[in-house]
């Protein structure tokens, strides 16, 4: 039923001042969402967050007069994604705590025939509890079995369904026989906008533990280039005083007339050492 002509009006300011009011964004796929699990995260996110759902064509309406009245506006960036079953969650709070309550509320979900796999689905190997007159079924799929305590045992784990591929009538018919859900759903974070940037979701995966690593690594390698180089560098100077004092300090220690203090501790480690064969003879 089209939305009344007070309703449209309503959504129209509604979103307008959303867009006016909110630095961040996330740009989500509601795919195969039902309302009762819409409704749960929009509950998880209250006081953190609001989720607006609408027509594409409408919601591209209001980004074009939205950048009319506000020039330059770089959340008008969001427009062009209004494709598909898609919707938008607007915060000014922590992305990753927005991000957290919608990856909670997902939902398992049986493999639908001509449904497209969000996943891979392996089926591990066991018995089924399938009885030794469903053999052919499985040799069908090309699954290798045998017949242990009166029923079906699948002797490999099975790579059942590649992600992005259809669901064909066996595979969905396997799995509803072995009682499995494969797959889970809930919104899918999609795009990301944050203060005038707009970037895939996948960069949230990226912690500060991570990015520590990467930049210890490129350091590392940076030294390693630089010392076989002879070539002073911050990252290779350390390595290059380390060098140079392990160097001294060997020299040192095979001296008895010359020591400093911090040739001291290892020259009085050395000595001990040395003298103990002598003793021994």
């Amino acid at each position: 039923m089209p939305l009344s002509r007070e309703r449209k009006e309503e959504y129209f300011e509604k979103m307008k001042s959303l867009l006016l009011s909110y630095t961040k964004a996330f740009v989500v796929e509601v795919d195969n969402v039902g309302s009762k699990q819409l409704q749960d995260t929009r509950i998880g996110l209250r006081g953190k967050a609001e989720i607006l759902m609408g027509k594409n064509t409408m919601m591209r309406k209001i980004f074009k007069e939205f950048e009319e009245e506000n020039p330059g506006s770089p959340i008008c960036q969001l427009a062009p994604l209004c494709q598909g079953n898609v919707g938008f969650i607007f915060t000014n709070g922590d992305l990753g705590e927005v991000r957290a309550v919608c990856e909670e509320n997902v939902r398992p979900a049986p493999a639908r025939v001509g449904g497209v796999a969000p996943c891979d689905v392996i089926v591990p190997k066991g018995p089924t509890g399938c009885d030794p007159g469903q053999t052919a079924f499985f040799q069908t799929l090309e699954i290798s079995t045998k017949i242990t305590k009166g029923q079906i045992e699948m002797t490999n784990d099975t790579h059942l369904i590649t992600k992005g591929e259809r669901v064909g009538a066996s595979q969905a018919a396997l799995l509803q026989k072995l009682d499995i859900c494969p797959f889970t759903y809930g919104l899918g974070l999609k795009m990301v906008y944050d203060n005038g940037s707009l970037f895939d979701a996948k960069v949230l995966d990226i912690t500060d533990d991570v990015l520590a690593a990467k930049v210890g690594a490129a350091i590392a390698m940076l030294a390693k280039l630089s010392l076989a180089a002879n070539f002073p560098t911050q990252a290779s100077v350390p390595h290059s005083v380390a060098n140079a004092f392990k160097s001294i300090l060997a020299v040192t220690v095979g001296l008895d007339s010359f020591s400093f203090e911090k040739a001291d501790a290892y020259k009085a480690l050395v000595k001990p050492a040395a003298a103990e064969p002598a003793a021994e003879e």
